[in-house]
């Protein structure tokens, strides 16, 4: 990008001479752009990491109350069958709710301000996403710390790969989370009113806390269009530090699905805004 800078000086005659100066300016790439605002989404959470607890008290509480519930498995503890699926529902859950803080920035107004600085749009869309990784991360290291004193086996690697594989499926949700907000406006009520309809028929079709293998046919034609059904699927596998090539890929492939259009709607809502 070049930019001219023009320059007039007076001369002993009263006459002004004119001088113009190109300079050339390297633009700001839109990774640049997606940095700058993925640390502002992030400042508010390393300012108060108390928040990222504080989403964790549904889990843990799923953990302490029903998982006694659940009886033993052939493969192993209750507990190993379900911590997979928890962290898989405080993905779901933490990604859904990223639209929440968009909403409350175009009530207040700050968002129009976001929209007409030299920040590009998708890079404010694709910033915001990626901070779910985040409180991913965190949650998922709590939960594992919880449970680890009691009947549970801890497979790093089989943890860092579930992680891996939640980490598409959490920015495309988030992505189209904030395409919701956008398309809300300042109707708040119209974004929570999707959210919950949408966030509990997502959790129970996938098998999160009770298995769906004896459903009804009907419940599990239904299950199996849920991409977040073969995305727990990988994720116990890998957390039993099992690594079955078809049910991880196929686990991999419904996070890359969701990623990938969550990305496209989000963007495409987000250059839309006005």
């Amino acid at each position: 990008m070049t930019i001219e800078i023009t320059e007039r000086r007076g001369s002993a005659a009263g006459a002004a001479a004119v001088r113009r100066t190109s300079v050339h300016a390297a633009p700001v790439g839109i990774v640049t752009d997606i940095g700058n605002v993925f640390v502002r989404e992030l400042m508010p959470v390393l300012r108060n990491p108390a928040s990222v607890l504080f989403a964790m008290v549904q889990p843990l509480v799923f953990l302490a109350l029903f998982a006694p519930l659940l009886p033993e498995t052939t493969t192993g503890s209750a507990l190993q069958w379900f911590v997979p699926g928890i962290v898989s529902m405080t993905a779901l859950m933490s990604a859904s709710f990223t639209g929440a803080n968009l909403s409350e920035e175009i009530i207040s107004g700050s968002f129009e301000r976001l929209l007409v600085s030299p920040v590009r749009r998708s890079a404010l869309l694709v910033g915001k996403s990626l901070r779910e990784m985040v409180p991913l991360v965190l949650q998922t290291l709590v939960i594992v710390l919880a449970v680890a004193p009691f009947a549970f086996d801890v497979h790093v690697v089989g943890i860092v790969s579930g992680i891996a594989v939640l980490v598409p499926f959490s920015v495309g949700l988030g992505a189209l989370s904030l395409a919701l907000a956008v398309v809300a406006k300042d109707q708040a009520w119209v974004f929570w009113t999707v959210q919950q309809t949408a966030i509990f028929p997502l959790l129970l079709l996938a098998g999160v806390l009770l298995p769906v293998d004896g459903a009804p046919a009907w419940l599990q034609t239904a299950a199996d269009l849920n991409p977040l059904r073969y995305i727990v699927d990988a994720e116990r596998v890998l957390f039993a530090g099992d690594y079955p090539a078809d049910t991880i890929a196929a686990g991999l492939a419904g996070s890359l699905v969701v990623g990938v259009l969550g990305l496209w709607v989000g963007v495409k809502a987000m250059r839309g805004a006005r």
